[in-house]
């Protein structure tokens, strides 16, 4: 039989080639079966779709994540306290022979510290997260089983797929990206795409396209989606997106976009309304209590010449600076420097729960979060506990009580499947639903 053609390639591929029979979807990228994609049209693919890889957020350096810690208005009210008392600390008039010594240093030094552990805490957060989730977008296949120029090539990067490669995919292997499912190579092709939808159980593919065109992602079963894994079976399918096009790249994108629009949390903007009510009541008390001591620093008598213009002003600076310390002294007091180092401490230690959990906390406030959510909605309970179906012996009891004939074949079809020594409800539920709970209790 002599060899086929390669098709001429259309100028815009099928928008939905799930609906689409092998042949329109090969012919829609100019692929041959027989021998794949030429090495012209390879580069003019890649060319415009550019390489089959996710987009890389650059991490945020290390300054950038220790100048965040300190994005805090209570932070910053005692990071300014800090920088007066070390600097009144230089300033201050000493007796003759009297040095600048560590006590005076002291309260700074303690604010200080709190603020560097504070953030050590907070940037090793956000470091160890970081890295747990990069080792999360390690889930793309680094090579692939491609059709090119009629030989295969079982080592090629994934990175260098395009739309309308052939590849070949086996039991075990990951995805390189989206691909249109063209011919069965065993009986069934089975693959676990837990890591998209959540669902644990493996999904069986199929050659015949899907008649809706706006099914949602579970129903495509003709398509392998890039980032899953095949579990049974062998199958070669057409590519048909790749890089941030496919399903998992679209994921990538949308997580992107609603990082840019979160919200601080309820904690935070508490503790923001609180810093910013305190800084107005210690600014204004400090205010008044350094202007009640005027007498002490400043001095004047009013002239007989002009009743309302002062003479002989006199000006003690370092009675002014030592009242102005006080006051300095009774805003440092005011303000609770220990609250940053608890909260952090406490958020801290419930990120460490929560990875005995194998859950990954990106920042401290998540933990927050959760703290106050009340209601989670989701059609899949699997993504968010065990994955166990657990039955509730109250439920139950309810149930039989209602005598429901289909509920006690299902629970008696549950006991023998477990082969627990749960006694049968089969004979007693005819007589008694309540007892039948009773004796299934």
């Amino acid at each position: 039989m002599p060899p086929r053609r390669a098709a001429k390639s259309s100028s815009k591929p099928a928008s939905t080639p799930w609906t689409d029979d092998v042949e329109r979807v090969a012919s829609s990228f100019g692929l041959d079966p027989a021998r794949g994609l030429g090495a012209k049209q390879v580069a003019a693919a890649r060319s415009e779709h550019g390489f089959n890889e996710l987009d890389k957020e650059d991490s945020k350096p290390l300054w950038k994540l220790v100048l965040e810690q300190f994005d805090d208005a209570l932070v910053k009210i005692l990071l300014l306290a800090a920088v007066v008392s070390f600097a009144l600390a230089f300033t201050e008039e000493r007796a003759p022979g009297v040095d600048v010594s560590i006590v005076d240093f002291v309260e700074p030094g303690v604010i200080l510290l709190i603020l560097v552990l504070n953030a050590i805490v907070g940037v090793w957060q956000e470091s160890n997260a970081e890295n747990a989730l990069e080792a999360l977008k390690e889930m793309q296949s680094e090579t692939a089983r491609v059709l090119r120029d009629g030989a295969w090539r079982h080592d090629l990067p994934a990175r260098e797929l395009v739309p309308g490669d052939l590849v070949e995919i086996r039991t075990g292997d990951r995805v390189p990206a989206d691909a249109r499912v063209a011919e069965l190579r065993t009986a069934t092709a089975r693959f676990d795409q837990a890591s998209l939808t959540g669902e644990s159980v493996s999904v069986s593919k199929r050659v015949e396209p899907v008649p809706d065109p706006d099914c949602e992602l579970q129903a495509k079963e003709c398509v392998a989606f890039g980032g899953t894994a095949a579990t049974q079976g062998q199958c070669r399918a057409v590519v048909i997106a790749t890089g941030m096009r496919t399903e998992i790249g679209k994921i990538q994108a949308q997580i992107s976009q609603a990082s840019e629009e979160t919200e601080d949390t309820p904690l935070k903007q508490k503790l923001d309304d609180f810093g910013d009510q305190l800084t107005w009541a210690i600014g204004v008390i400090c205010l008044l209590v350094w202007v009640m001591n005027y007498q002490f620093f400043i001095s004047w008598r009013w002239s007989a010449e002009a009743p309302f213009a002062p003479a002989d002003v006199t000006f003690d600076f370092s009675a002014c600076t030592y009242y102005f310390k006080i006051a300095v002294a009774l805003a440092v007091a005011a303000i609770p420097e220990g609250l940053p180092a608890v909260i952090t401490t406490c958020l801290a230690l419930g990120t460490r729960k929560m990875a005995k959990k194998n859950a990954i906390v990106r920042k401290l406030q998540s933990v927050e979060t959760l703290g106050c959510t009340s209601v989670i909605c989701s059609d899949k309970t699997g993504t968010l506990t065990t994955n166990q179906l657990i039955l509730d012996i109250d439920e139950i009891a309810v149930l039989a009580d209602a005598c429901d004939p289909e509920f006690v074949i299902l629970v008696e079809r549950w006991r023998l499947s477990r082969r627990t020594r749960t006694p049968s409800i089969l004979p007693s539920a005819a007589r008694s639903p309540k007892r039948a709970a009773r004796t299934w209790r």
